[in-house]
């Protein structure tokens, strides 16, 4: 696909995006300082062994890392964005995304949690995007929606003593800690933040994200 028709389907919800993401972040309060990570040599990565892989490309690809909060309004607004992006670039990058919730939205951890343990089971892609479709249903409540998301493993087909289990288990909140963690490290203050090979990236004007794409993969000489 050439890249004029690829930026005719971003172009008008990356402009939304880019409004609600400078909004969000200017009113979100700073996650608390970072811990120093563990297990990490030198800098640290904007990956790791262990970070959620959608679509795998293979380790030649380049990597398209998305720290994300599902509460989030703005990345609920990239996420059809996202989710043209993964078509057009299907085999030729790798998609990982990692947890970010960030404390101003009450339910943000609770969805983490919950994409975690459909993780568990094989099911993340299913939970994100049952979470991100649904946002508008139970974003910005002050009340707990766990119960909701309970419900979403179930229709999704999990295991719900395994589910129950993984939300319950404090491992699985450190593992969510963990990539938010990071994220504080590699100064991520706000979401969604990208990071393509390792490098952050300022999305200024409408076709950053896709221009740095097509650079990485060769299509900018095609």
């Amino acid at each position: 696909m050439k890249t004029s028709t690829k930026a005719t389907l971003v172009t008008v919800a990356v402009a939304l995006v880019l409004v609600a993401a400078v909004a969000v972040t200017a009113f979100i309060n700073r996650p608390a300082a970072p811990v120093a990570p563990e297990n990490t040599a030198g800098a640290l990565p904007a990956t790791r062994e262990n970070s959620h892989v959608l679509d795998d490309a293979g380790p030649d690809a380049p990597t398209l890392v998305e720290f994300l909060d599902f509460e989030c309004e703005a990345c609920g607004a990239f996420y059809p964005v996202i989710e043209q992006i993964r078509e057009i670039y299907a085999g030729d990058i790798n998609y990982v995304i990692r947890y970010f919730p960030l404390p101003g939205h009450f339910n943000s951890m609770n969805a983490a949690l919950a994409a975690e343990a459909a993780a568990q089971q094989g099911q993340l892609e299913a939970m994100y995007k049952r979470l991100f479709e649904t946002q508008t249903e139970w974003g910005e409540l002050r009340e707990s929606r766990a119960d909701l998301f309970r419900s979403y493993a179930e229709d999704i087909g999990l295991d719900m003593a395994a589910y129950d289990a993984a939300v319950a288990d404090p491992a699985t909140q450190q593992r969510v800690e963990q990539d938010l963690n990071d994220g504080r490290y590699l100064d991520v203050t706000g979401t969604p933040t990208f990071f393509l090979d390792g490098e952050r990236l300022e999305l200024t004007q409408l076709t950053d994200l896709t221009d740095a794409l097509d650079r990485a993969t060769g299509r900018a000489a095609q």
